[in-house]
């Protein structure tokens, strides 16, 4: 089933307005974080306030994650514990960099009553990067996220709007993430309120080939569904180029012409994958 992640919202658990206010948001996902955006003193409080609003439920159409703290932290554990059987999507774990560690939150996650509960993880230092392939065909990784911010530290680099100094690091993770048919999202953009480099930025993950954007204000939502969707034009030439693959299906041929250039079995395939997302949000909004 197609599900729509363009905009993938981070929300510190340890702000209950701010969850309150993701129930209006137009985010495909939301991510109640209880790692980097909570204080080491507010980390029990933040995840009773995210099992509570959880349990209220309220969000709609918006899928819910958790990030929950490292198990090699002393809040991991009891963050899996006490939120992984709740009505939730699924939950996300940061500086994942071996099989091993993905073998033990899967066991966690299992202990904790939630079997077929998806696990998403993060892709932020180095080793994560060098040996992803060794853990990002788990049958429970349905998603992988990429932690550009804690990836430009350890690299001992500099944020700088090009992202060419950590391209090679987001494009050998996006074909690990196609090799195995996982969904991958670009990382954060720290300059919330420069709306024009949020753009260039969303423009640049979407051209490599990522499936949405990590998002840290509401702000960027808007562009994030703009430049990661499918405008209606995209839509209905979708839709025109199926028909005419049909046709030339039914007439025994391998391939069609549309507006003078070829059509083949690739781009049929492609076309199906926007029509397949159009009625993804269709049936969503409604």
């Amino acid at each position: 089933m197609t599900r729509p992640r363009r905009s993938v919202l981070y929300m510190p658990g340890a702000n209950t307005r701010a969850m309150e206010k993701a129930k209006s948001l137009d985010c495909d996902t939301v991510v109640f974080d209880l790692e980097d955006a909570v204080a080491p003193a507010a980390k029990a409080q933040a995840r009773q306030q995210v099992a509570e609003v959880v349990q209220q439920g309220g969000y709609g159409y918006r899928e819910i994650i958790v990030r929950c703290n490292g198990l090699d932290t002393e809040w991991g554990a009891q963050d899996i514990a006490e939120l992984a059987a709740l009505n939730i999507d699924g939950m996300l774990f940061p500086k994942i960099q071996s099989r091993s560690q993905v073998d033990d939150i899967v066991e966690k996650v299992n202990q904790a009553g939630a079997q077929e509960l998806p696990v998403w993880v993060m892709v932020e230092t180095p080793q994560g990067v060098m040996d992803l392939a060794a853990f990002a065909d788990h049958p429970r990784v349905a998603a992988l996220v990429m932690g550009t911010s804690d990836l430009v530290k350890e690299l001992r680099a500099v944020h700088e709007p090009s992202r060419l100094n950590i391209a090679f690091a987001l494009q050998s993770s996006l074909l690990v993430a196609r090799r195995f048919g996982k969904e991958i999202f670009d990382g954060v953009h720290l300059d919330f309120k420069d709306s024009a480099s949020f753009h260039q930025a969303c423009l640049n993950g979407r051209e490599m080939g990522f499936d949405g954007k990590t998002l840290i204000h509401p702000s960027q939502i808007d562009i994030a569904n703009e430049v990661f969707g499918y405008s209606e034009a995209d839509i209905n030439e979708a839709k025109r180029l199926l028909n005419v693959w049909e046709e030339a299906l039914q007439a025994g041929k391998g391939v069609a012409v549309l507006d003078g250039k070829l059509v083949e079995n690739l781009h049929a395939e492609e076309a199906q994958r926007v029509v397949a997302f159009a009625q993804a949000i269709a049936a969503r909004d409604t």
